[in-house]
């Protein structure tokens, strides 16, 4: 990932997971030569979420989306999907911490059923 906004965002996402989730593993996964620096994936009991980079935005993806409550409307994107949901973040975007941190706890949650 090069040196840009993005790289700040990811800090600041990987930050709140690790806060909102004690004891959550991240894991890099799926290199390849177009992604040398692979895909972070934070797992606990089951995986939580993924973290990609794009050249326009940042992408959050849970795994279980579909099945969170959602009530600050904190995705945003892969609403139509089956099972997983995603939150984009791009450049002027402002990140709600807590509505982000409790969709996480949420998502752990949905694991330890």
């Amino acid at each position: 990932m090069s040196e840009d906004w993005r790289v700040e965002a990811v800090s600041k996402i990987r930050d709140l997971i690790e806060t909102a989730a004690p004891g959550v593993t991240e894991e890099i996964k799926w290199r390849k030569p177009s992604n040398p620096d692979g895909v972070p994936t934070f797992s606990l009991d089951g995986l939580v979420c993924t973290v990609e980079t794009y050249k326009d935005k940042v992408k959050v993806t849970f795994a279980q989306g579909a099945s969170l409550d959602d009530p600050s409307s904190v995705f945003n994107a892969s609403l139509d999907a089956g099972t997983r949901r995603a939150v984009d973040i791009r450049v002027a975007d402002t990140l709600n911490s807590d509505a982000f941190a409790a969709l996480i706890r949420s998502a752990v949650e949905y694991n330890q059923r």
